[in-house]
């Protein structure tokens, strides 16, 4: 059955489960796949580019911090004022404020594209801290050993603390992911593209419960899937059970 939503007047249709329309609704049939291949999109770009950034940027932390290679009080406290400054912001704020840089950047604020920008850039943050955190709960004693062979800060850097923290990276690099996928969810909500910008058009504001499900169900499905797959590679790169 079709009724007007909140009473009379809206000129809003609610499509429920008798209805005839219901999961043969236009906005599925035609909008539904490409929303979730935006949704891929941004979160893959976005991870991509929020761990090449937020790598080295983890890593200069740790080096620069008190039980770092080379300590050096003030660039890490700046370094860790900047990274704190940007985590503290709402991600719909976060948004909202680089609107005008998006638009700098690529000449539009809409879309899944554009939606990339911001969510590197609130996100780098969040991961270099992931990073720190993953590299300072290493065991010391290999650190030190290396230094007594010799090594350089560079291959104590990649090889010791990188190579020792990797099944602990990729998870990080999966919750990550995960995040991005609710970021870019609330992004639809500033014309972000996705499955976001679905629910809240059609699901929301035109009160359609099949699109609202069907976006709900394929979320909670992209994020199974990501977490399985950073729980197979954090096994796989984990040397410590072949060792």
């Amino acid at each position: 059955m079709i009724s007007a939503a909140n009473g009379a007047g809206t000129g809003l249709v609610s499509l429920g489960k008798n209805d005839p329309n219901w999961l043969d609704n236009p906005a599925l049939t035609k909008q539904f796949i490409p929303a979730i291949g935006e949704t891929l999109l941004m979160m893959g770009f976005s991870t991509f580019f929020a761990v090449l950034i937020g790598l080295p940027l983890g890593l200069l932390l740790v080096q620069t911090g008190k039980r770092g290679l080379t300590p050096i009080a003030p660039v890490y406290q700046f370094l860790s004022f900047v990274v704190n400054i940007v985590r503290s912001l709402p991600f719909i704020i976060g948004i909202i404020m680089l609107l005008p840089f998006t638009k700098f950047l690529l000449g539009t604020s809409l879309g899944w594209q554009a939606t990339v920008v911001p969510l590197v850039v609130l996100s780098v943050p969040f991961f270099a801290r992931l990073v720190e955190s993953n590299i300072l709960a290493l065991d010391e004693g290999k650190i030190e050993a290396a230094q007594m062979m010799g090594a350089s800060n560079r291959q104590i850097r990649w090889g010791v603390q990188v190579r020792e923290a990797m099944p602990m990276l990729v998870q990080s690099i999966t919750t990550l992911a995960i995040t991005l996928i609710g970021y870019s969810a609330m992004a639809g909500a500033v014309g972000g593209g996705g499955l976001g910008q679905m629910a809240i058009n059609y699901g929301y504001n035109r009160w359609q419960d099949d699109v609202m499900i069907s976006t709900v169900v394929a979320i909670i499905v992209i994020v199974q899937i990501v977490q399985l797959v950073g729980d197979w590679i954090a096994r796989a790169v984990d040397h410590r059970s072949r060792d």
